[in-house]
């Protein structure tokens, strides 16, 4: 989800004023890509390079994960949509770990729609983490195979992404879900992250649909 700071100074605001706008825009896609029988939905919300901005940004960042999760979750307990977090949440500070872990255990029996939130998160680091997991368990490397090293992966026990949109006008996955999405469509928008809408998904999913998938055959 990129663009919010571009978005914010192409209006003469602070960044953080982005960031809240970025927050608001969650919310209709969430919904709206559930109404569309999607079954899991992963948001890029913070990555682990996040850590370099400013410590006034990081500390607004912060924050506003903490009030939108805590006000959010019952919409989403009503909704059916289960929480996970995926990436090293232990590194947040604790108000946020307590807020995101309150809202996976309230919203785990949801079963329409799953939602990965990635936080603290780096594909890096989440393959680093998995081989970590696979050699404290002792695990004979011939032992290992893809399968087996994706039930170490954070997203262990989903499917693998079938799409993964861009905003912002950037065309690059910027370290997100390097494993699983080895054979993922990718769509790049140009609208920045506060302005994309249900229509803008629908057009992203359109182009999904156009595509012609062949994973190597």
């Amino acid at each position: 989800m990129d663009g919010n700071r571009r978005w914010a100074a192409a209006r003469g605001l602070p960044g953080v004023a982005g960031h809240v706008q970025g927050v608001e825009a969650i919310k209709p896609i969430v919904r709206g890509a559930s109404d569309r029988g999607i079954g899991v939905l992963s948001l890029y919300v913070f990555s682990t390079e996040n850590w370099r901005r400013g410590e006034d940004e990081v500390a607004a960042l912060f924050s506003l994960v903490d009030s939108a999760v805590r006000q959010n979750t019952d919409e989403l307990v009503a909704q059916g949509v289960a929480v996970r977090v995926i990436g090293r949440l232990h590194e947040a500070p604790t108000d946020v770990q307590r807020s995101i872990r309150e809202a996976e255990d309230r919203t785990s029996h949801g079963t329409r729609m799953q939602l990965n939130i990635a936080f603290n998160y780096s594909g890096r680091t989440e393959i680093l983490d998995a081989l970590r997991e696979i050699i404290a368990a002792g695990t004979a490397a011939e032992d290992l195979d893809e399968a087996s090293f994706g039930d170490h992966l954070y997203t262990r026990g989903q499917p693998e992404p079938d799409l993964i949109i861009r905003t912002g006008g950037e065309q690059r996955t910027s370290n997100f879900l390097l494993w699983q999405g080895a054979y993922a469509e990718l769509v790049f928008s140009d609208v920045l992250w506060p302005d994309f809408v249900e229509a803008d998904l629908d057009a992203a999913l359109a182009e999904f649909a156009r595509r012609q998938r062949r994973f190597g055959i």
